[in-house]
């Protein structure tokens, strides 16, 4: 059974919380040229996606990605997988590949809003990075206002789930926030103090956020 206090503004289903997907994905059509790369960089499996519906050609490249659920995905659409990140933000994910794709030319499939600085940090670090821009995050549109129940804990996993929150939903001095990371957790307004979960992922939230609930 679902608790009736916990939100994921997620699509994905998480065990014993409450799904409340807050924006879309939509794919920007691209022509994409990989003749002249050496390696691929993701940040986002919404950017894997968005490929997997464009061009097939991008498979036979190597691919740095930022995490094991990004891994995941890559791997699932026959990516050729040959990095994967530890640390789960953009900036520390450009430090942990600097070294390994040093000399190389790059090509990094993003959103239309990026909140890290993947790009200048490699081009100041000896490799070619160009960036190519294959999706953007639409927010939902809730006919009705939609009212959590009071003491609701609820999960952001994104600075894009904060902004398309408050587009729907008032908050309520009794909510408690969860954020997935100190990126995500910066760009709370000012009177909300989120908790940052342990590990970047929808899990360590829900962990997170059953934690609070029971304290």
């Amino acid at each position: 059974m679902n608790n009736k206090n916990i939100y994921v503004l997620s699509d994905k289903k998480v065990k014993n919380t409450n799904s409340l997907p807050m924006f879309e994905i939509e794919y920007i059509k691209q022509k994409i040229d990989l003749e002249n790369y050496d390696a691929l960089l993701f940040t986002s499996k919404n950017a894997i996606k968005a490929l997997v519906s464009m061009d097939e050609s991008w498979k036979k490249i190597p691919a740095y990605v930022i995490a094991p659920e990004t891994a995941k995905v890559l791997e699932h659409h026959g990516g050729n997988l040959a990095f994967v990140g530890e640390k789960s933000h953009g900036n520390d994910f450009a430090k942990e590949v600097e070294d390994k794709l040093a000399g190389k030319k790059v090509l990094y499939f993003c959103g239309k809003k990026v909140v890290s600085n993947v790009v200048d940090i490699l081009n100041e670090n000896n490799v070619q990075c160009d960036r190519l821009v294959v999706y953007e995050t639409v927010c939902k549109s809730y006919e009705n206002a939609t009212a959590l129940p009071k003491g609701s804990v609820i999960v952001f996993s994104s600075p894009s789930t904060i902004n398309c929150f408050f587009k729907n939903i008032s908050w309520d001095e009794s909510y408690k926030a969860v954020s997935i990371g100190q990126t995500t957790a910066k760009y709370f307004p000012s009177h909300i103090t989120p908790i940052v979960a342990d590990h970047t992922t929808l899990n360590s939230c829900v962990d997170k956020a059953f934690e609070l609930l029971n304290t």
